[in-house]
């Protein structure tokens, strides 16, 4: 979803929060805190499904690995941009982003 110029102050705080968090473990426990369990699988399994559309996954590939339904898959499709192209980027630099990688959302990984 795209926002205009004028964002809500909440939002901006939210995002300064964001920014404040400096490890895994912090992040864990924020937004442990700030979501449900199925909040947090909805937003990781949506981060995957980007992962394999950037990789040039087909939808029934993506279906199979993240549990994402096709309307989920095509939303996220629809929203590839340059959000993700920077955290996908920045990941690529820090050695954390693993293209072969798709499991169900909500799994823990290891560290």
């Amino acid at each position: 979803m795209k926002r205009g110029k004028s964002k809500p102050s909440a939002v901006d705080d939210l995002y300064e929060a964001i920014l404040c968090l400096e490890t895994k473990k912090e992040c864990s426990a924020f937004f442990d805190d700030l979501c449900t369990v199925q909040e947090l699988k909805m937003l990781s399994q949506r981060l995957q499904v980007a992962k394999m559309l950037r990789e040039h996954h087909v939808y029934s590939d993506i279906v199979t690995a993240t549990s994402a339904s096709t309307a989920t898959i095509s939303r996220v499709n629809r929203s590839l941009g340059s959000g993700y192209d920077i955290v996908f980027d920045r990941m690529k630099e820090h050695g954390t982003y693993h293209p072969e990688v798709a499991v169900n959302s909500g799994e823990e990984q290891p560290d």
